[in-house]
């Protein structure tokens, strides 16, 4: 229905959503080449960051954003950078049911950047997966590819610093072209 606009570029469709990652996500051990098990000191399990991540349908593209924490003032903080990324066209946001992302001052934020505008023209538009489904949502596959990356190069992580600088570097940027992105369209 609105392929043309999307290859146009006139509507741009993403995948929304947010990972916390932690310090205890690299995993306490790991294997040598022997079968023999490497433990990994974490020093700190508490440390994490929030990331915002939005998968592009159209190109693949994965744009990565760190917060201090998800909640309404970080969702509008992504929203808005959205729209910088994508300033002359529309964007439809297809995420989560998260409690903030339906919260009062996320909804005055769209209102204020619609206002006037008749909904098939709204300049952003946010869409609800069913809820509790996360397989629906192909973030959740970058996520998980991320973390994977992490798990399996935890002999560089001496510290959290490393730890983010290695999932910001398979994430941000990068295209991802997994079979659940496909489920909703091929531009290809």
């Amino acid at each position: 229905m609105h392929r043309a606009e999307i290859v146009a570029g006139q509507l741009v469709v993403v995948f929304q959503d947010e990972c916390h990652l932690m310090w205890g996500d690299v995993c306490g051990y790991g294997w040598g080449k022997r079968s023999e098990r490497i433990d990994v000191p974490i020093t700190n399990e508490r440390c994490r960051q929030t990331y915002y991540g939005a998968l592009n349908l159209f190109t693949q593209t994965f744009s990565l954003h760190d917060y201090d924490t998800g909640n309404s003032e970080s969702t509008i903080a992504f929203l808005k950078t959205l729209q910088q990324q994508y300033p002359n066209s529309r964007i439809a946001v297809i995420w989560d049911g998260a409690s903030y992302h339906r919260s009062h001052a996320v909804q005055a934020y769209l209102d204020s950047v619609n206002q006037g505008l008749e909904e098939s023209r709204w300049k952003l538009t946010c869409i609800r997966f069913a809820p509790n489904d996360p397989t629906q949502n192909p973030v959740e596959d970058v996520w998980l590819q991320g973390k994977r990356f992490i798990r399996e190069f935890h002999r560089y992580c001496s510290s959290f610093r490393i730890v983010k600088q290695l999932f910001e570097l398979v994430t941000h940027q990068q295209v991802f072209r997994f079979p659940k992105v496909f489920t909703y369209g091929s531009f290809l």
